[in-house]
């Protein structure tokens, strides 16, 4: 169990390297004005989000592996409410996720409609769940 819960932790923390950082990449997309940059930034983003993906996709699999452990070795487990939080935040985190593909597409196609500032706010969103789930995760209030 604590070989899943350490990869699951590496995992996390690639995972978020990218949903932190794309977003960023992002932030100076929208300043570029010149083509060579605006390709050089596609790149980026692509190559990053393909980081981001396995990341995100080994977090979950560890995750999940952690969850069967739990439910083969103490089912109540599953009636925890700071786990029920938690998993609302990971459901939150994918559809984040997704949200960066999306954008990424967009920054692709020229289709981009959405400010600096925007992506400056929008980039916070992932500190404010990351900051949720280690509360839940190590203080477990309910």
């Amino acid at each position: 169990m604590l070989w899943l819960k350490a990869f699951h932790v590496v995992f996390v923390v690639t995972w978020f390297a990218g949903l932190f950082y794309l977003p960023r990449l992002f932030v100076y997309h929208v300043a570029a004005r010149d083509p060579v940059s605006h390709e050089r930034f596609v790149i980026m983003e692509r190559r990053l989000l393909a980081i981001t993906h396995i990341g995100g996709a080994l977090a979950v699999g560890f995750g999940l592996a952690l969850l069967a452990w739990w439910i083969a070795h103490a089912p109540d487990y599953l009636r925890q409410g700071w786990l029920h939080a938690k998993l609302l935040l990971v459901a939150l985190l994918i559809a984040y996720h997704l949200s960066l593909v999306a954008l990424v597409r967009d920054f692709r196609l020229g289709r981009n409609r959405r400010s600096e500032r925007w992506f400056r706010l929008y980039n916070e969103a992932p500190a404010l769940v990351l900051i949720g789930a280690v509360v839940l995760v190590v203080v477990k209030p309910f």
